[in-house]
């Protein structure tokens, strides 16, 4: 055979099998990005405040977690000075091996004393939780079970176990219990969010936790939304229900109400200890950075000692919530300081973010797979910070641009 023609023929099946030619076909975000309508990795310049700086402009943020308004409040960013200059910029190491500080060792003490349980571990990312937590818990005979609403984190924790993967229908209890009743002789793990991140209503726990005790199942509840927000204390979605002692294990990240970046797990000391030696995620990560865990310790004391913000913060999830209603704005079951505006088609979806930006507001986009097909929406959330003035602004904003893409009236 002529050597080119074999030179030829290795080439073409070289080319057939470059695993970059994925990426060179994928040409969503970059259509998006020609027609003006790409909402992602908008560069901010200044703090999470209820007013930011995008291009030398300000705008009102109502697309941040910043529930309590602490990641620009001066003894949080005091502490996490302090801690800097005596323990450094990092650890240098794992928790498992070097990297192990008394204030680790503190805040785990203080996390578990404020959701009332035994012990509890960081972690130094909140995804780093579930993914180490339900793989560490999760055999390969066991049943995971989750609701098909829950976090990516959870589902990729649960890819990640050898056990078996079960979802039940959104909030859906008719459904859990049949899951339930079919795997009754199995091991089960049944983990939910305590909030919903996309949608902002609130797990049913009351009916799940009887319906865990009736099938021998256990329960882990990720309340990354929930705590700072829920309960009379802010100690999450447990304690709004009255329910503290009946979960199992309970999840909770740092970057949303306290304030910085991790998360932790908590529960009975003995199932701590086990995950403490077998969460991949944790023994295999460096570990989380002294600012950060200083930042956390002094958003807690925080949320401890001034009631008042979590108060201003519902205050102005009413208002808004109220407000969106009366203009016409699907606003989805919403029960919390997420409130999602139901847009429905995607492109459509991209396009309301991007008019909004031109009217000084800055909104997230949640469209497919991140909601259910037709369910693209404006995902809104808000602060204790916000004032009156900034969220009629807000509302007169999305009034404009929903009328004008003919989603109300």
């Amino acid at each position: 055979m002529d050597s080119r023609l074999v030179q030829d023929s290795q080439m073409a099946i070289k080319k057939s099998v470059d695993i970059f030619e994925k990426c060179f076909k994928f040409d969503k975000a970059k259509t998006l990005i020609s027609q003006g309508i790409y909402p992602y990795f908008r560069v901010i310049e200044s703090a999470q405040e209820p007013e930011l700086i995008m291009k030398g402009r300000k705008m009102i943020m109502v697309g941040s977690n910043n529930y309590l308004g602490l990641t620009n409040h001066p003894k949080v960013k005091e502490a996490a000075i302090e801690a800097i200059k005596k323990y450094g910029t990092g650890c240098a190491g794992s928790r498992f091996l070097n990297g192990t500080l008394d204030i680790h060792v503190n805040l785990e003490e203080k996390l578990a004393r404020f959701i009332g349980k035994e012990a509890a571990l960081i972690f130094s990312t909140g995804f780093q939780v579930n993914l180490g937590v339900i793989s560490a818990l999760v055999g390969k005979d066991d049943i995971v079970i989750i609701d098909k609403m829950d976090h990516a984190s959870i589902i990729d924790g649960c890819r990640l176990s050898f056990g078996e993967i079960k979802k039940f229908r959104h909030n859906d209890m008719t459904d859990l219990e049949r899951i339930l009743n079919e795997y009754e002789e199995r091991d089960k793990l049944i983990v939910v969010d305590g909030v919903f991140s996309m949608e902002g209503d609130i797990a049913n726990l009351p009916e799940i936790i009887l319906l865990a005790k009736k099938y021998g199942a256990r329960l882990m509840v990720d309340d990354a939304h929930g705590i700072g927000v829920l309960g009379k204390k802010g100690r999450g979605t447990t304690e709004h229900f009255g329910l503290e002692n009946e979960v199992d294990l309970i999840m909770g990240t740092y970057s949303k109400s306290l304030a910085s970046i991790g998360g932790f797990i908590s529960g009975s000391a003995d199932v701590i200890h086990y995950i403490k030696h077998f969460a991949r995620s944790f023994i295999f990560s460096a570990s989380p950075p002294p600012a950060s865990v200083a930042s956390v310790s002094a958003a807690l004391d925080i949320i401890e000692n001034e009631p008042e913000r979590r108060e201003k913060l519902w205050k102005n999830t009413r208002k808004m919530l109220k407000g969106f209603k009366e203009l016409g704005f699907e606003v989805g079951p919403s029960q919390t300081p997420i409130i999602p505006i139901v847009v429905g088609d995607d492109q459509d979806a991209f396009t309301m973010t991007m008019m909004l930006q031109e009217e000084g507001v800055f909104a997230n986009v949640a469209v497919t797979p991140a909601v259910p097909a037709g369910r693209a929406l404006i995902r809104t959330s808000y602060m204790a910070t916000h004032t009156d003035e900034q969220l009629d602004r807000v509302l007169k904003a999305f009034e404009k641009v929903g009328k004008s893409l003919g989603l109300i009236k």
